[in-house]
């Protein structure tokens, strides 16, 4: 199963590819799209970060795309750019027909640290070590999109051919089943 985690700003957005193989995960690339730099027009920085995400779609070709939920704070106008960020970037992955799903900040933070109100270094650092990933990115979306994508993995419970169902711990111990 390959997975992209995307961590939406208008300024910045990260993504990051992970692959679940049996119970190892892989990461495939990560970055960031620095909206902002290549342009201060707001409407052409939602082009790039739909034109660049198309692109790691194209070439990634994720199972699911996974989003950091947004979070409400006092200024308003910073959420309504970081709202139009990130449907420039829904949209970049429904257009390839890839499912969506959404994680809280705190849901990722747990997943991957153990504690939903950890800081983004130590969320990095978690990161680099369950991929192996040895550099440190300039920006923690990038680290965070890598989080998400992992937090997903994490809480699915995807089966893989080794792990068990329910069903086959039910017929294998049937005196454990309470009728």
């Amino acid at each position: 199963m390959i997975v992209l985690g995307i961590d939406p700003g208008s300024v910045v957005c990260g993504y990051g590819v992970v692959r679940k193989d049996g119970a190892k995960l892989h990461f495939i690339e990560y970055g960031v799209i620095e909206a902002k730099k290549k342009t201060v027009d707001f409407n052409l920085r939602l082009k790039e970060i739909y034109s660049r995400l198309s692109a790691v779609v194209d070439r990634n070709k994720p199972d699911i795309a996974v989003f950091e939920q947004t979070f409400f704070s006092n200024n308003v106008q910073s959420l309504i750019k970081l709202s139009h960020a990130r449907s420039a970037a829904m949209l970049a992955v429904l257009m390839k027909d890839v499912e969506i799903a959404e994680y809280s900040a705190r849901e990722v933070k747990k997943a991957v640290t153990g504690r939903g109100a950890a800081g983004k270094e130590q969320v990095q650092y978690m990161v680099k070590n369950l991929l192996g990933i040895e550099e440190d990115h300039k920006f923690y979306d990038a680290t965070d999109a890598l989080a998400v994508a992992i937090c997903h993995i994490l809480k699915s419970n995807i089966p893989t051919k080794s792990s068990k169902s329910w069903a086959d711990y039910i017929k294998q111990n049937p005196d454990k089943v309470i009728k």
